[in-house]
């Protein structure tokens, strides 16, 4: 019999993007597009293109930046009854700029932001655990007290379901200082089962120089309790730990038209590759590849692809 949960469920924050379309300083009259952006949203949409079904929780405002959201994460096809509306609060906005050809600006206006309030409350009863696999960041419980008690309680709700519990470190600096994200992050790494960090972040979980060896930073996550450590490090590719034996896969090269958002599309392609059973080499294969589309494309998920095109980075520049 086919399991009736949903493949992915995962929960965070949500933001409106305004983004340049020209390189330069912001000038009043240029032209800017509207969308929208967050972490375990990104990797629901990802997942979700590859087949899989995701549902996404979080808090957004009473607003047209809210509407947006809601529509747009349905038009992909992720479920979204579990999205609870804020009257009293905004939906926060993310503002990106090209600065130069190869640097790119991000403001965040999340204060006061729905997000933020995120509690326990928004979530009803085992929701968090409702699917095979369960997915956070570590973005979440950085946002404030309450949003760091729904990590918790979504832990929790999985346990006691069976889900998988997969995290992203995800460390974001300006919103908590090392010294406070530190433990909390060693807390949910030690709940994973699949965890997922870039070098420099592992070895801030650990404490350790950031110019440690990454297949000793992969053990020593390991040690902490997960059974599966995967490292994003960019163009060098990436690696996972696993049964400890430790499997690379090579960056996929492609032309970088926007840096945000390769790592939700790295773990959306190794949850996908997850869900379907590959082994650590064909799970890590399709995270790379996952990757190599979200940077070579503009956007944080726009350019994620379907399970069709998967291949399509192998071929010939021009497909006919």
């Amino acid at each position: 019999m086919a399991d009736p949960r949903p493949d992915l469920v995962t929960l965070g924050e949500a933001m409106a993007v305004v983004r340049a379309a020209a390189i330069g300083p912001p000038r009043p009259g240029a032209t800017a597009e509207m969308s929208f952006a967050g972490a375990e949203a990104t990797v629901a949409i990802g997942v979700r293109r590859l087949g899989h079904s995701a549902r996404w929780i979080g808090r957004l405002g009473a607003d047209a930046f809210g509407d947006m959201i809601v529509a747009g994460l349905r038009a992909e096809g992720v479920g979204t009854g579990a999205v609870v509306r804020d009257p009293d609060r905004p939906t926060g906005l993310l503002v990106r700029h090209r600065r130069t050809a190869d640097r790119t600006s991000v403001a965040y206006y999340r204060h006061g932001g729905a997000g933020a309030a995120l509690g326990p409350q928004d979530l009803p009863g085992d929701a968090a655990g409702a699917g095979r696999v369960l997915h956070l960041s570590g973005i979440t419980p950085a946002l404030g007290d309450g949003p760091a008690e729904v990590v918790d309680d979504a832990l929790a709700a999985a346990r006691r379901t069976g889900a998988r519990i997969t995290f992203d470190v995800n460390f974001r600096r300006k919103l908590w200082p090392v010294q406070r994200a530190r433990p909390v992050l060693r807390r949910c790494v030690a709940a994973a089962g699949t965890v997922f960090a870039g070098a420099d972040e592992a070895a801030l979980v650990l404490d350790l120089p950031e110019t440690t060896d990454p297949v000793v930073l992969a053990r020593r996550l390991g040690e902490l309790g997960p059974d599966e450590v995967v490292l994003k490090l960019g163009a060098a590719g990436a690696l996972v730990l696993c049964g400890g034996t430790v499997v690379r896969a090579p960056a996929v090269p492609v032309t970088v038209a926007d840096p945000v958002g390769a790592g939700d599309g790295f773990v959306a392609g190794y949850l996908s590759g997850l869900l379907d059973g590959l082994p650590a080499a064909g799970r890590l294969g399709r995270a790379v590849t996952c990757g190599a589309f979200a940077v070579s494309t503009v956007g944080d998920w726009e350019g994620l692809p379907t399970r069709a095109e998967l291949g399509l980075l192998d071929g010939a520049d021009v497909v006919r």
